[in-house]
């Protein structure tokens, strides 16, 4: 049983830590008028996907917190290896310590295939839609996936984050609703997943319209159809899409657009491509 005495230094650890960080270092916009530096404890509870009361009795040392929360916690205040074990030891859960998942990799033969679509966007999509790899016509289509750090490559984030996606997607708002729909699938089968619950609390944070969507209810989100894109150099694009799933990997999709043969939007993408195309050369 875990002491009262640990119990305050585990709170004094999370005030402490909560302190040192900057609301940009979490992804939260800076709007100043703060009376301490640091983040807030509402911030720190809504990236946790905690109430703020909960985080407020951790901090005042009154309640135990369980393994999951702990390890979301520990993502949330980008701890180290080492402050992750001091946080467990703390709360007296050495044997529920586990170390964070290793990073998810594409798996070789998507990245084959990807290699192989010279016509047809394409891109490989993780277990949080992270983005694993893509193709050269997928970032000419998209965003250019390398200039986006590797711990923000994911779709959620960039559709929610990048104010261009909200014209390049012709229907944004159902687009959006579908990839958090998405999300919330994924949060069903993974709900001790931390690094999926701060991806959720971040966007809540940043987006009302996130927020609004994650706490209603909404149909499974598809794995096929069909988008309109108004690209900014070859126009308007009408594409269908399907998925994938990698069959050693469940966690993996390999997402890839195409255009329907004889359409201008088959003579867009054919364009696109080449432009893509004597970039790279």
């Amino acid at each position: 049983m875990t002491s009262d005495a640990h119990l305050n230094e585990l709170g004094s650890f999370l005030k402490a830590r909560r302190a040192e960080l900057s609301p940009r270092t979490v992804g939260l916009p800076d709007t100043g008028g703060r009376r301490v530096p640091g983040l807030r404890r509402e911030e720190v509870a809504l990236l946790a996907a905690i109430s703020t009361d909960y985080y407020t009795r951790l901090e005042q040392g009154r309640i135990q917190p369980s393994a999951s929360v702990l390890s979301t916690l520990a993502h949330v205040l980008h701890l180290s290896d080492h402050q992750r074990d001091h946080l467990f030891e703390l709360a007296d859960r050495q044997g529920a310590r586990h170390r964070r998942p290793a990073a998810q990799k594409a798996h070789p033969q998507l990245r084959r295939l990807l290699d192989d679509l010279t016509a047809s966007p394409g891109v490989v999509i993780g277990r949080r839609m992270d983005i694993l790899a893509w193709n050269p016509l997928a970032a000419a289509l998209l965003t250019d996936f390398a200039k986006v750090p590797e711990d923000k490559r994911n779709c959620a984030r960039i559709l929610f984050t990048d104010p261009s996606m909200r014209t390049l997607y012709a229907d944004w708002r159902a687009v959006a609703r579908g990839c958090v729909s998405h999300l919330r699938m994924t949060a069903a089968k993974y709900p001790d997943d931390p690094r999926l619950t701060g991806l959720v609390g971040e966007l809540s944070m940043q987006d009302s319209d996130f927020g609004q969507w994650w706490g209603s209810r909404r149909a499974p989100s598809r794995s096929l159809g069909m988008k309109r894109f108004h690209h900014p150099l070859v126009g308007e694009l009408v594409l269908d899409w399907n998925t994938f799933t990698c069959g050693s990997d469940p966690d993996q999709e390999l997402v890839v657009w195409t255009a329907e043969p004889g359409t201008s939007s088959y003579d867009g993408l054919r364009d696109l491509a080449s432009r893509a195309a004597g970039q790279a050369d």
